[in-house]
């Protein structure tokens, strides 16, 4: 899912790209992705685009008259750059929005039809789409401390509940904690002032730096391949990878259709976290430290280097 760093690219972009020009003609290829009634899709035509912004991980158009164009990507939704006049013909084409210059086709892979697009007629409306999380990159401590103290969480999930953080998700949040050099699965009440203080740091250096980089790349060319596994991450999508700081091996734990990347020896004092899945299948064969992990690792790595038996 596009977050925060993501969204601020695509803004950059898309202004780039349509901001002030007229919105000549929609095609619908998939009726699921409107997701109100009223207005209908083609009130938009003929209007012009007057500005871009982000509520949450929402992209909201903002177009002529007051009408809002709310687009919630969700795990697969996306924005291409397509020639004039190109038509959605693509299973995973929802949505092309045409332009004088350039068409910007809304796609979303997979079957779970989970991107939406709500139109929106005044601001007041506009905000109920606003999830309400602090904005961190414009925070202070004080305020980013209240908010974690105010519901008690695992840090992971503290990080990508959108009503107390916005714009944060499953990818930046792994590298937040990797940087702070803690758990993610340690409780929000457990916190001392100190690791507020080093998760307050980390998240705001963390964010700024992928702001910044995702912005320069996207004043150079239109973010086409947006993703949340980047080879420079630390330890997102890079499980059984070293980490960059200790070398240890990055590890995992995989629920539902997300996953949580850590480094044991920098955020878990060596302790391998259980994964529910795999956790339960091996149960007593589960390691429970780095130090059991890797003897296992390298006993694996000799057996499969020693020649066969009768040899």
């Amino acid at each position: 899912m596009p977050e925060l760093p993501d969204i601020l690219a695509y803004l950059a972009a898309l202004d780039q790209q349509i901001g002030g020009k007229q919105l000549q003609a929609v095609q619908l290829r998939s009726a699921f992705l409107v997701r109100t009634p009223t207005p209908p899709l083609d009130r938009a035509i003929g209007l012009r685009v007057t500005g871009f912004r982000r509520l949450g991980k929402r992209v909201v158009w903002c177009m002529e008259q007051d009408l809002f164009l709310v687009f919630h990507l969700m795990i697969a939704g996306r924005f291409h750059l397509k020639k004039p006049g190109t038509r959605p013909s693509r299973k995973i084409d929802l949505l092309a929005m045409h332009f004088e210059d350039v068409t910007v086709m809304v796609t979303e892979a997979g079957s779970k039809k989970r991107a939406s697009l709500h139109l929106i007629e005044n601001e007041a409306d506009l905000a109920a789409h606003d999830p309400g999380g602090l904005e961190v990159l414009g925070a202070n401590l004080e305020d980013f401390a209240a908010v974690l103290a105010s519901r008690n969480h695992t840090l992971k999930r503290a990080l990508t509940d959108p009503r107390l953080f916005s714009g944060i998700g499953n990818a930046y949040s792994d590298e937040i904690l990797h940087a702070a050099r803690l758990s993610p699965i340690k409780w929000t009440s457990r916190l001392t002032d100190a690791e507020v203080a080093r998760l307050y740091e980390s998240t705001q250096e963390t964010l700024r730096t992928w702001c910044d980089c995702l912005l320069v790349e996207a004043n150079k060319a239109f973010p086409e391949k947006v993703t949340a596994f980047r080879p420079d991450m630390a330890v997102h999508g890079r499980f059984g990878k070293p980490c960059p700081v200790c070398q240890t091996s990055v590890q995992e734990i995989a629920y539902a259709s997300n996953e949580t990347n850590y480094c044991p020896r920098c955020q878990t004092a060596g302790k391998v976290l259980a994964d529910r899945q795999l956790s339960r299948l091996l149960r007593d064969d589960w390691p429970k430290t780095i130090e059991e992990l890797e003897s296992r690792q390298s006993e694996q790595d000799a057996d499969s280097s020693s020649p066969p038996a009768g040899r």
